[in-house]
This record gives C-alpha cells, structure tokens and sequence, in this order.
C-alpha cells in the first residue's frame, strides 16, 4: 500500500517524506518480520491471537513491556529514579495504575517514560526474533507494539500491518474496557497519533470496527498476502 502525501501543506510533506520511508529490511536472512500497530482500544489483541492461530510467532509488546519493568529489573530501576518510589506498590512491583495517573495527564512526562522504556523493549522483542530465526528462519514473526510507528521502531520490520476502526467504537470500545468516563477516555485517545495518520504508514490496514468474523476475514487474507511475501 502506498504512503500518500498532503500536497497542500509543503511543511507536512517533508515531515513525512522523512517519516514513512520504505521499511528498512533488518536482514538477508529469510524470516519476515511484521509490524502490528494500531492506537488504543482499536483490537489488536485479537488480530494477533488470530495470527498466532495462523501459525506465526506472535510477540506482545505490552506483555514485555511487564517484562522489562519487573521487581529488580534495570528497567524498573530507571522508572523508579525518574518518577519516584510511589509508583511502586508495597510488594516493590510497579504499580502501573498510579504511573498511567502521572503520566496520561502530563505529556513531557509520558515522552520521558517513553523513553525510559522502549530501548529496553526494542532489547527485549530483537533478542526473542534472533532466537526464533535461529530456530525456525523460514516463520513470520509479528510483533505487536501501539506506538511502534511514534517510536520509530517499525522501520525494523519488512511490513507493517496497522489495525484501526471508527472513533466512535473506539472510545466505546476503551470507556468499557477500562471503566473510564466519556472525558478521560477522549483524553487518552488524543495522547495518541490519530488513527487517520497511522493508517498512511501501513502495507495493510485492518479494520475492526465490525463483527469478530469480519476482522478475522480480513486477517486471514493478509496472513496469505504475508506468506506469499516471505516467499517471494
């Protein structure tokens, strides 16, 4: 899929001339490696459960991201120093509910956190995609990652797969799911890159705005768009 441009706004164009860059390929060896990125509450989730259904090998940045800030971690430790001892609980784990309080309400702080963090998820993600093209170099390995386009990071991927449905079901989506009001569910929503804007990253988009059986569908055919990709 091809990566538009805004012709009215010069200023845009280069900005993003610079920023959507064919994906830089990490090797010659023959594992393909895919982008799955999407904002919040959109269900990734379940695309990457149906992916793993499919055969590919999945990782969750969100389960790595627990990872790399687990009791004695360096990760932990870089948090701590930053934002102090009373995002840890009594126990010495993070207490991610009170970090989200300082941070989804103070942009400077959610990119300092931000920056803490992601090295040492991109660490953890490349470790566990060398062992897998060690072990199996003919897979496709899918890495799931909200702000993978925000960080950079999706250039480490021959493909990106961005998963987006309407705003309306969206913010429906994340007042359910995290029991959040109307308000704070919209201010979350704007900390992120619109959905619009990270749809133009994407070689394939997905929409989930309707029935699981259409998001799966539309799953399944990519799965095949990838599989003929990772042979050619």
């Amino acid at each position: 899929m091809g990566r538009p441009l805004d012709d009215q706004n010069k200023n845009d164009s280069r900005k993003r001339a610079n920023l959507t860059k064919k994906h830089e390929v990490c090797d010659t060896n023959s594992m393909l490696r895919v982008g799955l990125t999407g904002s919040i509450a959109v269900g990734k989730s379940f695309v990457l459960a149906v992916l793993a259904e499919l055969g590919c090998h999945v990782i969750d940045a969100d389960t790595i991201a627990r990872e790399v800030v687990a009791p004695g971690t360096p990760g932990l430790n870089a948090v701590v120093n930053a934002f102090g001892k009373e995002v840890l609980k009594e126990n010495g784990s993070l207490d991610r509910a009170k970090l989200g309080e300082i941070v989804f309400g103070d942009e400077a702080k959610r990119l300092q956190l931000n920056s803490i963090l992601h090295p040492f998820i991109i660490a953890a993600q490349d470790a566990r995609l060398r062992d897998w093209e060690l072990q199996d170099p003919n897979c496709t390995a899918v890495v799931d990652a909200a702000l993978m386009i925000e960080s950079g990071g999706y250039r480490r991927f021959d493909k990106l797969i961005v998963v987006h449905c309407r705003p309306e079901v969206q913010l429906e989506r994340l007042m359910r799911r995290n029991k959040l009001s109307r308000a704070a569910g919209e201010q979350r929503i704007a900390t992120q890159m619109p959905q619009e804007e990270k749809k133009r990253y994407a070689d394939y988009l997905i929409d989930t705005s309707g029935e699981f059986a259409e998001t799966r569908r539309q799953t399944e055919e990519i799965y095949r768009a990838l599989r003929e990709a990772s042979a050619n």
